[in-house]
Order: structure tokens, then C-alpha cells, then sequence
């Protein structure tokens, strides 16, 4: 292959994992909820940044149940979104993954380790979800810059790509 052909190749993995500027990293994450819940409904890029989608993954759990870290950072957000509690841990690489609905939820400038407790799941009628209890975990790699969460943990699409 030559060096455009790399440079595509290169390209198109680098949007696949999120960001072009930083791979999803390997290891240091951990499911928000344990045991390892079922992905109720995936993450769903809009088309358009504006556009209507899914900007996280929800993943089934119940009521009281411990919400954690998924990986090590500090809780820059700790308060009510849209009448959900919400919680948003920024990490090393500037990466921040959030959390709602939750309760009992950890204060602002908590240094937290992957896996660390950072509220409860809270029931909500006016989830997605309703009648199941489900945590809405996002991914921010910028500024409005959603991806899937589940990258995190070593999940990857697949990319089809052109053969040379």
C-alpha cells in the first residue's frame, strides 16, 4: 500500500474510534454499572451536528443501584439537568463522560478512580426508558464532540474499507 493509501486507511480509523486527533484508549475503564448491563439503546450520531440522535448509550439497571467512574478523573459537574441529576467526570486526556439520572451524587472537584461510586440510579418516569430504569451514559471528546461511550471499554464498530 502506498503512502496515500495508509493515509486513508489511517483516516478512516482515526473517525471510527471518535476523534482524529487521539485513539480511544485501550484499558483504564470500566462498565458504569456492575454487573455488566445490557446496552438497552446504542449511541446514535446525528447526521448533522444540530440534528436529532442518541448522544450516549443507555444501559439498563435498577433504582438504588450504584453508578460508577468509568474511568479516573475529577467531577467538573454535579447538579440537575432538565430535572435529572447529572454527573460529568473529566479525565486525563480532556475526554469527560457523563451520567443522569442519579441521585446521592458526589460533589464537584472529587478526584475519582475507575470504578469509584459517583451517585445512585435514579427511576424516571420521564426517561426513554420508563417503565425500565436506565443509565444515560455520554461520551465528550470536545467541545459538542458526542461519541460512543462503549468505545471506552474496547468496543469498536466495524469499518469497511476499499481494498487496494
Amino acid at each position: 500500500m502506498d503512502v496515500t493509501g495508509w493515509s486513508a486507511l489511517l483516516t478512516v480509523a482515526a473517525a471510527a474510534l471518535g476523534a482524529p486527533d487521539r485513539p480511544a484508549p485501550a484499558h483504564g475503564y470500566v462498565w458504569p454499572l456492575e454487573p455488566t448491563p445490557a446496552v438497552v439503546r446504542p449511541f446514535e450520531p446525528p447526521p448533522q451536528p444540530w440534528s436529532a440522535g442518541h448522544r450516549g448509550a443507555d444501559l439498563l439497571g435498577t433504582p438504588g443501584q450504584s453508578v460508577r467512574s468509568a474511568g479516573a478523573g475529577t467531577v467538573v459537574f454535579s447538579g440537575v439537568i432538565a430535572g435529572r441529576g447529572t454527573v460529568s467526570v473529566e479525565h486525563a486526556n480532556g475526554w469527560r463522560t457523563t451520567y443522569e439520572p442519579l441521585s446521592s451524587r458526589v460533589q464537584v472537584g472529587s478526584t475519582v478512580a475507575a470504578g469509584t461510586t459517583i451517585g445512585t440510579l435514579e427511576a424516571s418516569d420521564a426517561s426513554h426508558c420508563a417503565p425500565r430504569t436506565c443509565l444515560h451514559w455520554g461520551l465528550l471528546t470536545g467541545p459538542r464532540a458526542y461519541r460512543d461511550p462503549l468505545l471506552l471499554l474496547g468496543a469498536r464498530r466495524p469499518v469497511l474499507l476499499p481494498m487496494a
